[in-house]
């Protein structure tokens, strides 16, 4: 099945799929959304196969920014990230925004093919943003389209109303890593009630009618 990658950040979440035989997901935490002033401080990824069985775990590796940037945090980033001890550790961290660029082109490098893993994950479009100023080498790898979660649970919300009501419920931690498998755990579910159902009743129609499934 095809690769998928997740992307996340403080402020959204993100993932990346791959429409091969793996996916990769990665996250990242930003100090905002502006993206002519803030960046990226954190960043995890994880590959998963097409039904999103984990296959591999990437780097997770927080980014070393200026007390500048970190002290114009808006009040929210500002409590979020420094009761989570992610602000300090950006103080603490040694890892360069080059350093991790290259790092994760590596690692999607080692697993997935050029052009064929897509950008994908809660509200991913805000990720891709910042990953194609920040990470235009590790975009450049990717596929040019993305799988955004937050469509289907909007979709779902409007046209799957129980299902949506009994969807996984975030736990807010606003880490990298955790924001990933929450995401991966989302789409499994969504996978599993919504778009798995549809295809077992089309099945049961095609047998119904004395079809085949490899017509």
């Amino acid at each position: 099945g095809p690769p998928t990658q997740l992307t996340s950040s403080a402020t959204q979440e993100a993932t990346m799929a791959c429409i091969m035989d793996y996916t990769l997901s990665t996250f990242h935490v930003m100090t905002g959304l502006d993206i002519e002033k803030d960046q990226i401080i954190e960043m995890a990824c994880i590959i998963t196969d097409s039904e999103l069985n984990v296959l591999a775990e990437g780097p997770n590796l927080i980014i070393n920014q200026p007390d500048e940037l970190l002290e114009g945090m808006s009040e929210w980033c500002k409590e979020h990230h420094g009761k989570s001890g992610l602000t300090q550790a950006v103080r603490d961290s040694k890892i360069t925004l080059e350093q991790a660029e290259y790092e994760f082109l590596s690692f999607i490098r080692q697993h997935t093919p050029p052009g064929q893993c897509p950008l994908a994950g809660n509200s991913v479009h805000a990720d891709k943003r910042f990953l194609d100023k920040f990470m235009p080498q590790f975009m450049y790898h990717l596929h040019y389209r993305i799988i955004d979660v937050s469509t289907i649970k909007e979709l779902c919300r409007r046209w799957f109303p129980e299902e949506y009501k009994m969807a996984p419920h975030k736990k807010a931690t606003h880490r990298a890593l955790d924001d990933i498998c929450e995401s991966i755990k989302e789409l499994q579910y969504y996978r599993a009630t919504v778009f798995k159902s549809s295809t077992d009743k089309k099945k049961s129609k095609i047998v119904e009618n004395g079809g085949s499934n490899n017509s």
